[in-house]
């Protein structure tokens, strides 16, 4: 379902909830994880570096915005109220002829929509349409695409700088092992820099790599579906054939066409 994406903020509440209430219940202060900064320092600071290192300079100094972004989703596109405007300028076009619908340009919120429509009623050859918009849509999914690779990228490197700073940890232990009292306390601050490693990558950056991929591919499918109304509304479709073609794109529950909501 689309809404799912507006949640995200929630399921991230859900998530931090289970982990730190979860450390409560099994009589560990979550204040132990944050009282280790140099496994904190290790795990970030080396991720981000790897990060950097696998992705180009331009999507690193986007780290910020993909993870914004991934974190507060973005708008989501009324389908059904575009399909509505679509069978109405299909309505038009069918009786005034194309060049009627120049005057509704203003009308259309989309930008998409409205340059699509625009290439329309200027006489652009359905095929030229189509490949400028499947241009624009490819160029959008391209960077969607980077930011959620680089996301994904510091998913997979955060466990490993995780045990390295375990790894760190324990040494610093080993030279303490004449004294015994120190060993337990060692080996606790040595596993929470694995914590912050394998927490980091399945709490917050393998799922906002994954909702990055979700939110593109939703927004290319709306895409989609303007290009097919536009070419539509080109070639004179019938109206209520296209709201029919239109509305199979959309879940069962909001298929209702224009005269059904219209009786309701």
């Amino acid at each position: 379902d689309h809404r799912d994406l507006h949640s995200f903020p929630t399921r991230r509440s859900s998530d931090l909830v289970g982990v730190f209430v979860g450390a409560i219940m099994k009589h560990v202060n979550p204040a132990a994880l944050f009282s280790v900064p140099a496994a904190f320092l290790i795990v970030i600071v080396a991720l981000i570096g790897a990060a950097m290192l696998s992705n180009t300079m331009g999507d690193a100094k986007k780290l910020m915005t993909f993870l914004l972004k991934g974190i507060k989703g973005q708008k989501e596109p009324d389908v059904s109220g575009a399909i509505d405007q679509i069978v109405s300028f299909a309505e038009r076009a069918r009786r005034e002829g194309l060049l009627a619908l120049e005057s509704d340009l203003d009308s259309i919120d989309d930008p998409f929509f409205r340059r699509g429509l625009q290439l329309a009623i200027d006489g652009g050859d359905p095929e030229m349409v189509s490949e400028v918009m499947e241009a624009e849509i490819k160029a959008m999914s391209e960077r969607h695409k980077a930011g959620a690779k680089y996301m994904m990228s510091i998913g997979i490197f955060s466990p490993t700088f995780g045990i390295i700073g375990a790894v760190f940890g324990l040494i610093a232990t080993m030279a303490h092992l004449d004294d015994p009292s120190k060993l337990g306390e060692g080996i606790g601050a040595a596993f929470v820099a694995t914590f912050w490693g394998v927490f980091l990558a399945n709490g917050i950056f393998l799922p906002i790599a994954n909702k990055l991929t979700s939110m593109s591919a939703k927004e290319v499918a709306y895409k989609r579906m303007i290009i097919e109304g536009v070419l539509s509304i080109q070639s004179g479709a019938n109206p209520r054939l296209l709201d029919d073609l239109l509305r199979s794109t959309l879940p069962p529950k909001e298929r209702s066409s224009g005269d059904e909501r219209q009786s309701a």
